[in-house]
């Protein structure tokens, strides 16, 4: 059983009325790749986009990323 990082720039960015364009031209990477983490389709994440994130968002790395656990349905079954 794996779990999962959910990324939460979603919730940030409407608590800071920002678009998710200003948020990459201020973390200064592109639109495309701030979609790919947005939709948490991202396989890694380099710490210092991370810090740059955080800058952007006043926010810490906690109210972006959540850990869950995925259920393993083929075991209850």
């Amino acid at each position: 059983m794996e779990g999962e990082i959910i990324f939460n720039i979603d919730v940030m960015l409407a608590k800071r009325k920002m678009s998710v364009t200003e948020l990459a031209e201020r973390v200064g990477i592109t639109i495309a790749n701030m979609s790919i983490l947005k939709n948490g389709k991202a396989k890694a994440l380099k710490i210092s986009t991370l810090i740059k994130l955080c800058e952007a968002l006043d926010c810490q790395p906690g109210d972006l990323l959540e850990y869950r656990r995925k259920e393993d349905h083929e075991e209850k079954a």
